[in-house]
C-alpha cells in the first residue's frame, strides 16, 4: 500500500506553502495544467478551505435546523433498512416464499447503500449539497412507494434495491453538510447527534414495522416510508441551505462540452472513492466501523427468529419491544458519544499544545474494545443456553446501543478530520465499507445461526470488533510515535 504524507493524515498544515509537494500538486489549476489535463483535485485557493471564518455563516440556531433536517433524513434510510424485520413472515406470505429469501432484499438493501455511497459522495463534491439531497429524497420517496404496490417479489426487490440507493445520500451528504458547517472541535458533537437519529431508525424500525402490521397489512410499512421521505424533500427544499464551501462545477468554465464530461467523470467517479482505501488508517478505520455496523446488524436481523422461541412470543409487536432496548441506548448515547469524542481531542490539545486526529480515536478504546465485545458474547451465549431471562438480553441490547454511539462519531470525525478536503468522498468511502459488511452480515446470520448456534456466531462477531478495536489502537500509537519523532527530528 502506498503511504500518503504524513500531513495529511495527521497535522494538516494550515498555509498553502506548508503543503507537501504530493498534496501541492493536487492544487495546480486547469489554467496552470492545461484543460486537456484533467486535475485531480479542483484548485481553490488553500485558505478557502482552511479559514475559521468558513464556519461562522450560518447562526447556532441555523446550525441546529440543519442538523436537524439531515439527521432526519438519516433516520429515514436506516429505518427502512430494518422495517420490514417484524413483518419478514407476512411479507414471505405474500409473495409465496420464505422468510429468508426475504431477509436477502434486506442484505440486498444494505448492499445498495454501500454502492450508492460511491456515487453521490463526489456528485455532492461537483454540485453542492442542497439539490443532490432533495434528488435524492424524491426518488427515495417515489420508490418506497412503489414498493408498496409491487406486483411480484423481483419487483419488490428491484424497488426495494433503488430505494436503498437513493436514501443512502442522507448520510453520506448529511455527513458532509455537518462538516461544511462545525469546526473540528465542535464536529463530533454534532455528528453525535447525527449520528443519534440516524441510529434509532434501526432500532426503531422493527418496532414501528410490528406495530403497523399487528394492525394492518405490510404494504403500510412502504406508504410509512414514503412519507418520511416525503416530509424529508419538503423540508430539504424548504429549509436547507447550500453548506458547501465551493462547489466543484465552478471549475469547468471556459471548457468545451467533451472537456466538462470527462473532467466530471473524472471526479464524480466512484473509483476516487474506493482508491482512498489505500492509505492504511482509512482503510482500518473504515473495517473498525464495519464491524461494530456488522455487529448491530446480526443482533437485530434475527431477533424475531431467535428472542420468539426463547421466550415464547407469538406476535410481530411483542418481539419489536426488543428493538427498543438498543434504541434506547442509542438516544442515551447521543447526549455523551460525540461530545466525549470532542472533548478527548481538547484534552490532548491542552496537554500537547497541538491537535493530532488520532487522539480522537482513543475516545473508542474502551466501546471499541471491551464494552462491545462483552456485551456480544454474553447475549449470545444467553440467548443460547437459556439464561438470565429476558432482563439480560435487553440490558446487552441497551449497552451495545450507548457504546456504538460512542464508537460511530469518533470514527466518522477522524475521517473528516484526515481528509477534509474531500469529506464527501472519504465518508462515501467509510459507508461503503461499512454497508458491504452489513450487508454480508445480514445474509449469513439467519444461516449462520442456524449452522452454529447463536452464541458461537455472536462469539465470531465479538471476534471481529475485538480485532479491529487493536488496529485503530495500533494507528494512535503509530501516529503518536511518528509525530513525536518528527519533532526531534525538527529540533535537532
Amino acid at each position: 500500500m502506498s503511504v500518503m504524507s504524513e500531513h495529511t493524515l495527521s497535522e494538516v498544515p494550515t498555509r498553502k506553502d506548508e503543503l507537501p509537494p504530493d498534496l501541492l500538486a493536487l492544487r495546480t489549476s486547469n489554467a496552470e495544467k492545461g484543460v486537456n489535463i484533467i486535475a485531480q483535485t479542483p484548485s481553490r485557493p488553500y485558505s478557502y478551505r482552511e479559514d475559521e471564518t468558513v464556519y461562522d455563516r450560518f447562526t447556532p440556531g441555523r446550525k441546529r435546523l440543519i442538523t436537524a433536517i439531515v439527521s432526519f433524513a438519516g433516520l429515514g434510510i436506516n429505518l427502512a433498512s430494518l422495517l420490514v424485520l417484524s413483518a419478514l413472515p407476512e411479507v414471505a406470505a405474500a409473495f409465496n416464499t420464505s422468510g429468508t429469501v426475504i431477509n436477502f432484499t434486506n442484505a440486498l438493501f444494505l448492499l445498495m447503500m454501500g454502492i450508492g455511497v460511491l456515487f453521490w459522495g463526489p456528485l455532492s463534491q461537483v454540485y453542492g449539497r442542497k439539490w443532490i439531497f432533495v434528488i435524492s429524497t424524491v426518488l427515495f420517496c417515489a420508490f418506497s412507494l412503489a414498493t408498496a404496490v409491487s406486483p411480484n417479489l423481483p419487483a419488490f426487490f428491484i424497488f426495494r434495491s433503488i430505494t436503498a440507493f437513493a436514501g443512502t445520500s442522507f448520510l453520506i451528504v448529511g455527513s458532509a453538510c455537518l462538516s461544511d458547517i462545525y469546526r473540528p472541535t465542535e464536529r463530533g458533537t454534532a455528528l453525535g447527534w447525527f449520528l443519534g437519529g440516524t441510529l434509532i431508525g434501526p432500532a426503531l424500525g422493527p418496532f414501528i414495522g410490528g406495530v403497523i402490521v399487528t394492525y394492518s397489512t405490510w404494504k403500510s410499512l412502504f406508504w410509512f416510508q414514503g412519507a418520511l421521505g416525503g416530509a424529508a424533500m419538503v423540508l430539504a427544499v424548504a429549509f436547507l441551505p447550500e453548506t458547501s464551501h465551493g462547489k466543484w462545477s465552478e471549475e469547468l468554465e471556459g471548457m468545451t462540452t467533451k472537456e466538462k464530461i470527462g473532467q466530471i467523470w473524472e471526479w464524480a467517479n466512484p473509483f476516487r472513492v474506493i482508491s482512498l482505501f489505500r492509505y492504511p488508517k482509512i482503510l482500518i478505520v473504515g473495517v473498525a466501523a464495519s464491524s461494530v455496523l456488522w455487529n448491530m446488524q446480526v443482533l437485530l436481523t434475527p431477533v424475531r427468529y431467535v428472542i420468539n422461541p426463547r421466550f415464547h412470543l407469538t406476535s410481530p409487536l411483542q418481539s419489536g419491544f426488543f428493538f427498543l432496548a438498543p434504541g434506547a441506548g442509542y438516544l442515551v448515547g447521543t447526549f455523551f458519544g460525540g461530545r466525549y469524542a470532542d472533548y478527548t481531542v481538547k484534552k490532548w490539545i491542552a496537554k500537547r499544545g497541538r491537535r493530532i486526529p488520532e487522539d480522537r480515536l482513543r475516545s473508542a478504546f474502551i466501546a471499541l474494545g471491551v464494552v462491545i465485545p462483552a456485551t456480544t458474547i454474553i447475549y449470545g451465549w444467553a440467548i443460547d443456553k437459556a439464561k438470565g431471562g429476558i432482563p439480560l438480553p435487553v440490558i446487552c441490547m441497551f449497552l451495545q446501543g450507548v457504546a456504538q454511539m460512542v464508537c460511530f462519531p469518533c470514527l466518522n470525525s477522524y475521517c473528516l478530520d484526515v481528509f477534509r478536503e474531500r469529506a464527501a468522498e472519504v465518508m462515501a468511502g467509510n459507508y461503503f465499507i461499512r454497508y458491504t459488511f452489513a450487508a454480508i452480515g445480514t445474509a449469513v446470520v439467519l444461516p449462520g445461526i442456524q449452522g452454529i448456534g447463536v452464541g458461537w456466531f455472536s462469539t465470531v462477531s465479538a471476534l471481529f470488533v475485538a480485532i479491529s478495536s487493536a488496529a485503530v489502537c495500533g494507528i494512535v500509537i503509530f501516529g503518536t510515535r511518528q509525530k513525536n519523532m518528527e519533532e526531534k527530528s525538527e529540533r535537532a
